[in-house]
């Protein structure tokens, strides 16, 4: 079974070198690489041909859900993978996420552990990543858990389900809550989302929003969260897992998902 990793960059080279490499060294299943670059000029491009990956080349920044659709749409695997650029993934991480997914048919969309994340998939990371990721797995060993809403740094899905639900609701572009669009049009449509408790995955955190000064980035969340709430009529910090933490949190909480 072929699963299909997208990852959208813009500017962020030695992220996505980085990315890829551990990809390559921990990823046993079958699986095809496809980058959207978002207009980088840092060397990106010439990278991808020499690695002959997969590649889409962007004339400007088109953001992370109009990236990542791109991607979806080009997709050959059976499952699709949406992954940032900014992640180091480790040994079996990609095997305990299909585990899940395979476990229940009820199941949508499936999430890792991470140490850098909104939401129940975070974990105090100690030591090394990849020592604690190891013993992750034999602590939780193929144990899952049910949430509302998982991040979009690493978000695997079945094709039928994106058949189902349709691509990323581009409205959200640049980022924030589309992740928590597609969970909810996914929920809607009779899915459930899990995540996958012993595959760890090591996020660097908001690479894809560095640019964006303090008050600029509240805006953006404060946008779009009223941007889902439009369409949705619900406010999406009441679909959180960890809503009880209150509004004072709301603004950390969206903040740390890319």
């Amino acid at each position: 079974m072929l699963t299909s990793i997208i990852i959208p960059t813009c500017n962020a080279f030695p992220l996505l070198r980085e990315t890829i490499a551990t990809i390559r060294k921990h990823t046993k299943d079958p699986y095809e690489l496809i980058v959207i670059d978002n207009g980088s000029t840092d060397g990106t491009l010439e990278y991808l041909k020499r690695e002959r990956i997969i590649a889409i080349s962007l004339p400007i920044n088109t953001g992370f859900p109009a990236a990542c659709n791109w991607g979806m749409r080009l997709a050959r695997g059976e499952r699709l993978l949406l992954l940032n650029n900014d992640v180091l993934v480790t040994d079996g991480w990609l095997s305990s996420m299909h585990s899940v997914l395979d476990s229940d048919t009820s199941i949508g969309l499936v999430g890792p552990m991470t140490n850098y994340a909104s939401g129940r998939q975070q974990t105090a990371m100690t030591g090394r990543y990849d020592e604690f990721a190891a013993q992750l797995q034999i602590d939780e060993n193929g144990q899952r858990e049910f949430v509302k809403r998982i991040i979009g740094f690493c978000m695997l899905f079945t094709r039928s389900l994106m058949q189902t639900i349709g691509v990323l609701d581009e409205r959200f572009s640049p980022g924030h809550f589309e992740d928590d669009d597609y969970c909810y049009r996914a929920y809607l449509a009779g899915y459930r989302v899990a995540i996958a408790k012993d595959a760890f995955v090591y996020h660097h955190g908001s690479a894809s929003f560095r640019s964006y000064a303090g008050e600029d980035l509240e805006d953006l969340v404060r946008r779009n969260r009223q941007l889902f709430t439009d369409k949705w009529g619900i406010d999406p910090l009441e679909l959180h897992d960890e809503n009880s933490k209150g509004e004072r949190h709301a603004q950390q909480d969206a903040s740390q998902k890319r």
